[in-house]
């Protein structure tokens, strides 16, 4: 019995050698579609089902894997049509953190009511970050505070404006409008890693950072709210709040703090 070119998958292959006889290995031939270098290998034809027929009529592996792009191609649709970035899923989107954050640097600009409608958290938890880690870089410790004063203080100007105003906003929002407008302050915080701010010039800075900040967060209120006639009302809370982070950023506050 010709049994050296069996197929290995064959039980007559095994059982039909001669007791006594040396035991004999299958070896694949050049034409098999697992022989290392075939065609099927090298096109990466692999089925992780289980063996079956090859493209010569050998015993392989069908299926196929290949690499459909670089490490990048993890934040985009995976190749399913229709599919949103990864990104956007996470509710990571630059175009509107672009925006809200040009809509915040010129405040003089009238506001559209609308712009909190698709409100988000990755700009003002990356503003709040990069805020922290400047001060880091000046010597000061303050992430506890920052986030601990930045919690705190959207809790009660959430309270503030639903009692304030008719329609209400939830806290999703005030969090949004207040982590977006305190991009001034984080611009504080960068030029307090270069020239120390304990003095008339960081004063200086820090106030016109107030009226920034509060002069945009109380405008993205008032348009969103439809509450013109109260703007000075909710300036006023809004400006306490980013005094305490200007306060951060110019005197050292913290346990051990000289």
């Amino acid at each position: 019995m010709d049994y050296q070119n069996q197929s290995p998958y064959s039980q007559q292959y095994y059982s039909q050698q001669p007791s006594g006889a040396p035991l004999q290995f299958y070896s694949a031939a050049p034409g098999d579609s697992f022989y290392p270098g075939s065609r099927s290998t090298l096109e990466g034809n692999v089925n992780i089902g289980g063996p079956g027929v090859g493209t010569n009529g050998n015993a392989g592996f069908g299926g196929s894997i290949a690499s459909s792009g670089g490490w990048w191609s993890a934040f985009g649709t995976g190749g399913f049509e229709g599919e949103p970035p990864l990104l956007e899923e996470l509710g990571i989107n630059f175009s509107h953190i672009r925006a809200k954050s040009l809509t915040v640097l010129n405040p003089l600009r009238r506001v559209d009511e609308h712009i909190m409608d698709d409100a988000d958290l990755a700009g003002p938890v990356m503003f709040c970050f990069c805020f922290g880690l400047f001060l880091l870089f000046s010597g000061k410790l303050q992430f506890g505070y920052i986030y601990g004063v930045a919690l705190l203080g959207t809790m009660s100007i959430y309270a503030l404006l639903n009692l304030m105003s008719e329609s209400g906003i939830d806290a999703y929002r005030v969090a949004s409008v207040l982590g977006y407008c305190l991009l001034p302050m984080v611009g504080v915080g960068a030029i307090s890693v270069l020239l120390v701010l304990e003095g008339t010039l960081g004063y200086l800075l820090s106030v016109i950072s107030i009226v920034w900040c509060t002069y945009s967060a109380s405008g993205i209120f008032v348009a969103v709210l439809r509450m013109s006639d109260q703007r000075l009302l909710v300036a006023y809370p809004v400006g306490l709040l980013y005094g305490c982070f200007a306060l951060l950023s110019v005197f050292n506050v913290g346990v051990g703090s000289k």
